[in-house]
């Protein structure tokens, strides 16, 4: 059922959020084919104020947002790049950055709205937005849910107001408490919190108490993220002068290994290294990346995977629109999107994002998955005779079965290390496969 125009977008919002919950890995395919269906990203590239340890595309606008021109373009290019692609049917949208909950609930409406236009949007869509819980008080969540919004993610990042001020960020502990709070009774059943782990000086225990007390306030989906000190940013800086001590990596794996427990036992399923979810609450959105489908990326820095159908094409390309937001605008303006790249992905590089993102999932790859994009050489024709692969299944850490490949509980933690074994046995296979052409031939 396509949104109906007519209706009114708190109409719509309505029935977006009495939803029918879906577990992504296990719903009903939609009747268009892969190559017509597609997640859409949009990027809201300002943010308050710039964390310490971020390194994302995002800005501080200090003569403040023109926000009615940005609007325009976010809707320009989305409309735009749905045509190019083909696409019919969105099945979820994301609103992401910088923080998109400082952006207009009338501005994600619009949005919403031509993208109504442009191809079928299920009223059971889901539609995640980014929240920081300083730009996201209740009265306003209210606004965002009427505007179409009817799942959100909430980047609380830590329970501990020492690391939220290392960190950079403006809000307190008891801050994204009642923001978490708020938002449960708003989208039951539809809230994610992030929490960060291995931040310089943090301790096993104390973090640990971070997350159960998070266990007795969070909804029904969590992800933990590890610092990654990124060259560039005030965090590094500091780390690098030797005003606060490095990360430990030793004891951020252990944290990571007694939070995935932890959780496991409060009834989590960890169905994505990083993601967990209870009472069948994954996200539509982030299945799609790790499913390796199609997505289309709108606003400056977005990335998007898809085959251009309309202009004739038949490979996908991975997409990046320009980086700073005046130069997107202005390129929106003039050309109607601002794709700043076109790289189109060979076979072989396709195959190796299905290797790395399926195997980020505790479903893994299954055989008829692989088929869709290599038809003839199968999973168990890369991996099935390799004496390092059989190694790891050993070891416990990997499966290949009649299901498909897959990590196993502890292989999920060590996956980085895997692929090590894993990605070069697929391209020794595939260079076997396809023998380069003769010299002069």
């Amino acid at each position: 059922m396509v949104l109906p125009r007519a209706r009114g977008l708190v109409a719509v919002a309505r029935a977006a959020q009495g939803r029918r919950r879906v577990d992504s890995a296990e719903g009903c395919p939609s009747p268009e084919p892969a190559s017509r269906r597609a997640a859409l990203y949009v990027h809201w590239p300002y943010c308050e104020k710039r964390c310490s340890y971020c390194n994302f595309n995002k800005y501080v606008a200090r003569g403040g947002v023109h926000e009615a021109a940005l609007r325009h373009c976010l809707v320009t290019e989305a409309s735009t790049l749905l045509r190019l692609s083909g696409v019919r049917r969105v099945e979820s949208v994301f609103f992401g950055g910088g923080t998109p909950s400082l952006a207009s609930p009338h501005t994600v409406a619009t949005i919403l709205e031509a993208v109504a236009k442009a191809a079928h949007l299920p009223v059971d869509a889901e539609v995640t937005l980014e929240a920081n819980p300083t730009s996201a008080p209740g009265s306003r969540l209210v606004e965002f849910g009427a505007a179409g919004v009817n799942r959100l993610s909430i980047g609380l990042q830590s329970l501990d107001d020492a690391e939220l001020q290392l960190l950079g960020r403006t809000h307190s502990a008891r801050d994204g408490l009642r923001t978490l709070a708020a938002a449960r009774r708003l989208f039951p059943g539809r809230v994610s919190a992030d929490l960060m782990f291995g931040l310089p000086a943090q301790r096993l225990g104390p973090w640990l108490g971070q997350l159960r007390e998070l266990l007795r306030h969070c909804d029904d989906h969590l992800s933990l993220y590890q610092l990654s000190l990124e060259r560039g940013t005030a965090l590094f800086t500091r780390v690098q002068r030797g005003a606060v001590p490095g990360p430990d990596p030793e004891l951020a794996a252990a944290m990571y290994a007694e939070g995935r427990s932890l959780l496991r036992a409060a009834g989590f399923r960890q169905y994505e290294v990083s993601s967990f979810a209870r009472h069948g609450a994954l996200s539509t959105h982030n299945w799609t990346y790790w499913q390796c489908g199609q997505y289309l990326g709108v606003g400056p820095g977005a990335h998007g995977r898809f085959v251009p159908q309309a202009s004739g094409g038949h490979t996908r390309e991975a997409r990046i629109q320009t980086l700073e937001p005046d130069n997107w605008m202005k390129e929106v303006m003039l050309f109607s999107h601002g794709t700043r790249k076109r790289i189109p992905l060979g076979e072989l590089e396709l195959l190796e994002e299905v290797l790395v993102m399926g195997l980020r999932t505790d479903v893994g790859i299954t055989h008829q998955h692989w088929q869709q994009f290599e038809p003839q050489l199968t999973l168990w024709d890369v991996f099935g005779a390799s004496e390092e692969v059989k190694g790891l299944q050993e070891r416990g850490l990997l499966v290949l079965d009649h299901r498909g490949l897959r990590c196993s509980w502890e292989g999920l933690a060590v996956l980085d290390s895997l692929l090590l074994t894993l990605l070069p046995r697929l391209q020794e296979v595939w260079q076997q496969r396809s023998p380069r052409p003769e010299p002069g031939g």
